[in-house]
């Protein structure tokens, strides 16, 4: 089968097309023909790294979006057959190899691609909405006419993690520049700060939630926004500094609760995602789609860092 892979660390160039042995499903596992594969900024900073958090180095396959076509089930596996069209984020954070032609994976890491997407809209879901489910709904609990501040909020989490805000009943701020405003109220937001002119821990007040997606100064910057008894989420490992930091000291002081979330393949939450998609209360953008070949061209895209909604390989 074709596959991107890479050799050393390093820059875009460093991802070649390569044919390697097609993988065989394991116990418990689904063989899928991949059709396409969605990009996350964990691609590259893994290629740039050149590792994976478990360790795993050069060479290797990245990606762990996929949408695609069980070809083939292992032993004890009933809840898909071949044929079933299926998307997932197989193995995240270990290395699961979507950038190419087939994947195997745990048959629980994929579920029923939702019928009104194609192939590249399903591959440019799994991890972003992932994400921003895990941190909103299972660690926040965000709740009806709770107040919440998203961060990005045009980015591939942001812009699901806005419209998952107000499937939950929130009221969504969220900050973006002015050119993508039009955009995120499409998908509901109630208000936007253009963090370009305006300083959002100044203009925003008694939010109940947070979901950080950017780091650096952000999450202490973002406590200010924060009501008595709020939650500040971060999908960036917080600065090791900061239990002992001046903001964590804050934080204790207004009963804010601050975590950071890992996102984790997830059967059940990908079946609820799909839900709100089939009922057309989430949709995703997708700014690019590219054939697999150009794996190269659309890594260098995304780190930009001025894309809007997110990147997609064409594998099939």
């Amino acid at each position: 089968m074709r596959a991107v892979s890479q050799d050393e660390p390093g820059g875009p160039e460093v991802l070649k097309i390569v044919e390697t042995a097609r993988p065989e499903p394991g116990v418990g596992e689904v063989l899928v023909r991949v059709h396409a594969a969605g990009i996350n900024p964990a691609d590259w900073k893994t290629r740039a790294r050149g590792a994976f958090p478990d360790g795993t180095r050069p060479p290797f396959v990245l990606g762990f979006d996929v949408s695609g076509v069980v070809e083939a089930v292992g032993y004890g596996v009933t809840v898909l057959r071949p044929g079933d069209e299926v998307f997932g984020m197989p193995r995240f954070p270990h290395p699961a190899g979507a950038y190419a032609e087939y994947v195997t994976a745990p048959a629980r890491h994929f579920a029923p691609k939702p019928a009104n997407l194609d192939h590249a809209h399903a591959a440019a879901v799994p991890l972003a909405a992932l994400t921003a489910w895990q941190a909103l709904v299972d660690t926040a609990d965000v709740r009806p006419g709770e107040r919440v501040l998203v961060h990005a909020a045009a980015g591939g989490v942001g812009h699901l993690a806005v419209q998952i805000a107000k499937a939950r009943g929130a009221y969504v701020i969220g900050t973006a520049s002015a050119a993508k405003h039009a955009f995120l109220r499409e998908l509901g937001a109630d208000e936007l700060v253009d963090y370009r002119e305006t300083d959002f821990a100044e203009a925003v007040r008694d939010v109940d939630v947070v979901l950080e997606t950017i780091g650096g100064d952000y999450p202490a910057r973002s406590l200010r926004t924060l009501a008595k008894g709020g939650r500040l989420v971060s999908i960036l490992p917080l600065d090791a500094s900061w239990p002992a930091s001046e903001a964590a000291a804050e934080a204790a002081a207004k009963d804010v609760r601050v975590c950071f979330v890992l996102v984790e393949p997830d059967h059940h939450g990908l079946r609820e995602i799909a839900a709100l998609v089939e009922d057309g209360r989430l949709r995703v953008r997708v700014q690019d789609v590219l054939p697999l070949e150009r794996a190269a061209e659309a890594h260098a895209l995304g780190e930009t860092g001025r894309t809007t909604g997110k990147i997609v390989l064409s594998v099939r």
